[in-house]
């Protein structure tokens, strides 16, 4: 059964930095999109990122300009780059990567933004 491992989450003060990062562990076959989603207590998860399988890469309007989602050419990594972190962005963090035929979900890490 294969996994995703997430790592990188934390507490940073306003204005600061962090990298999630998430490797997959086992095969997953046909790996597609590959990001990140978030999720607030009493909230609807959100996409934050995503890499597509032509390498386009998508972003919420909230973090657009402040976050960057990578992927390696193997499809084993994705990671979240988050530069000028706002306590909005205070949230439980998931990896998340489409094969086939389902979608898999890391347990999700938290990172909350002090102001």
């Amino acid at each position: 059964q294969a996994q995703l491992v997430e790592s990188g989450g934390g507490v940073v003060e306003s204005g600061g930095s962090l990298t999630l990062s998430c490797a997959v562990r086992g095969k997953i076959f046909s790996i597609s999109t590959m990001g990140w989603y978030r999720q607030i207590p009493g909230q609807q998860r959100e996409l934050v990122a995503e890499v597509t399988p032509e390498g386009n890469r998508n972003y919420a309007g909230s973090v657009k300009g402040r976050f960057a989602v990578f992927r390696d050419s193997a499809k084993t990594n994705v990671q979240l780059l988050m530069n000028n972190l706002k306590p909005e962005d205070t949230a439980v963090y998931f990896c998340y990567v489409q094969g086939s035929p389902r979608a898999y979900w890391g347990q999700g890490t938290q990172v909350t933004v002090s102001s």
